[in-house]
């Protein structure tokens, strides 16, 4: 149950990931362009950059499951791997037409810009690392005692 969990919080991780972060590095860079520099869309930007960062930091630290930083980073490193491979097929998922709404545009200019830079491959491997950690695979002492304790105590029944 805890790596079912764990997926799916992977999945929301991935979701807050690209599109969060996308946001922010575009609306970031577009105010940071704007004639005067700065201004309230530049700090809600550096806002929504510092919660995606809390999210990553909190799933990267807790002991969720592995699962809920294996599934971003493999997204993060698919990705990346098809823009080395094939630039132009890799831009092709981002969406750009007229008929997409306008933030998930905004959201996917900014993914172009952590693709290209190589954010996301930094991402991806940070994300992977706690996948390598056997101790992440393992139950807690805790719940095993719990469990121990339960089927004992039902046994002088």
């Amino acid at each position: 149950m805890r790596h079912f969990a764990g997926l799916l919080v992977g999945l929301v991780v991935s979701a807050i990931l690209l599109g969060g972060g996308g946001w922010a590095v575009y609306q970031a860079t577009a105010s940071a362009l704007a004639s005067p520099p700065g201004g309230r869309p530049m700090w809600i930007a550096l806002g929504a950059m510092a919660a995606v960062g809390l999210v990553l930091g909190l799933v990267m630290s807790g002991r969720i499951s592995p699962l809920a930083t294996f599934v971003p980073s493999m997204v993060l490193l698919a990705w990346t791997v098809v823009y080395v491979l094939d630039i132009n097929r890799a831009l092709s998922f981002i969406p750009k037409e007229p008929s997409v709404h306008q933030l998930l545009r905004e959201a996917g200019l900014g993914n172009q810009t952590l693709l290209t830079t190589g954010v996301y491959a930094l991402l991806g491997v940070a994300l992977f690392l706690p996948v390598l950690m056997p101790s992440r695979w393992a139950r807690r002492d805790e719940d095993l005692e719990e469990d121990d304790y339960e089927s004992t105590q039902g046994a002088y029944y």
